[in-house]
């Protein structure tokens, strides 16, 4: 797949709400557009002036280290004015709705809102409420974008071009935001996908959406170019007890080994964090230098001020 001319493209997002909305060629300019933020970050003094003009809310009402942190520092590297929102420590704990919330905020004359909920579709009713321009950080099990942006920036970084390239997700498929998203964007811009965990971890219907499904680690491992392991949802699943036996027993049939990094030399490791070490894989395979997790993170920062950028009207950098 041919990637959009940066001279000629023509961006015309005003919100990031999910890679739904997003058609292959805006998804490879925000990737082209952060291979420039990813400079940024190297040299002696990481800031650059593009946001100082800008207001943004960060209006999380779920817990998050990285992304919160990631998106913050994306905002200060580029000179922005930040205000940061947690439910816990706000009048939605005096039983203040959300739309009264999104709209006492916005009437304090602000440009953004990255906003993090457990509800599937928050940012999109956030559309409905204010005129300001909407990232979503996280809705639920729904979609997690910026997420899946940095993950597909990160695997750039070793195959440039991911049309044909075999990923594989493997994992607790059924409640994970950050899935759906991949598959979404990964598909799009040409790749192929096989999710791997045990069938009660895996959505009936994801094949729909144009994945390979598998049940077995070896075989997806022995196939793939890229493996994605995915934490297990606890938190959204009650503890999961009544999914799988154990999670030693899980570990056991579908955590990555240093077993297999011996068997099948190729295929690079990732993870959208944060890990449990001895279920998903092995310490020692977190450690290898198959894995780029700490890439990851780093190029979320970039990816971040890509998206911040666009969003904002793309002013010269």
């Amino acid at each position: 797949m041919s990637k959009p001319n940066l001279e000629e493209y023509n961006f015309k997002q005003k919100h990031l709400l999910g890679l739904a909305d997003y058609s292959a060629e805006d998804i490879l300019y925000v990737l082209e557009q952060a291979k420039t933020f990813r400079e940024v970050l190297d040299r002696p003094v990481p800031k650059i002036p593009t946001l100082r003009d800008k207001t943004i809310v960060n209006l999380f009402y779920e817990n998050s280290t990285r992304t919160r942190l990631s998106f913050e520092l994306a905002q200060k590297r580029m000179g922005a004015d930040v205000v940061n929102f947690s439910s816990g420590t706000s009048s939605a704990k005096k039983g203040e709705s959300l739309k009264d919330t999104i709209r006492n905020i916005s009437s304090m004359k602000i440009d953004m809102v990255v906003s993090r909920h457990e509800s599937p579709g928050v940012p999109h009713f956030l559309t409905r409420c204010v005129d300001a321009v909407i990232i979503n950080a996280g809705d639920g099990a729904h979609e997690h974008p910026t997420q899946a942006l940095l993950d597909m920036f990160t695997m750039q970084q070793i195959y440039p071009d991911l049309a044909g390239k075999k990923i594989a997700i493997i994992g607790d498929i059924s409640h994970s935001r950050v899935v759906r998203s991949n598959i979404l964007g990964l598909i799009k811009v040409g790749a192929e996908v096989t999710v791997c965990g045990p069938k009660s971890l895996i959505p009936k219907f994801v094949s729909a959406l144009g994945v390979n499904v598998s049940h077995n680690l070896d075989e997806t491992l022995a196939w793939c170019d890229i493996a994605m392991a995915l934490r297990i949802q606890m938190e959204r699943i009650g503890g999961g007890t009544d999914l799988f036996p154990s999670v030693r027993e899980y570990h056991d049939t579908f955590g990555i080994k240093m077993d297999h990094l011996e068997k099948y030399p190729d295929f690079m490791i990732m993870h959208p964090g944060p890990i449990n070490r001895g279920v998903e894989m092995e310490s020692d395979v977190a450690d290898s230098d198959r894995a780029v997790i700490l890439n990851q993170v780093t190029n979320g920062v970039a990816v971040r001020m890509a998206v911040l950028y666009l969003l904002s009207g793309g002013a010269r950098i």
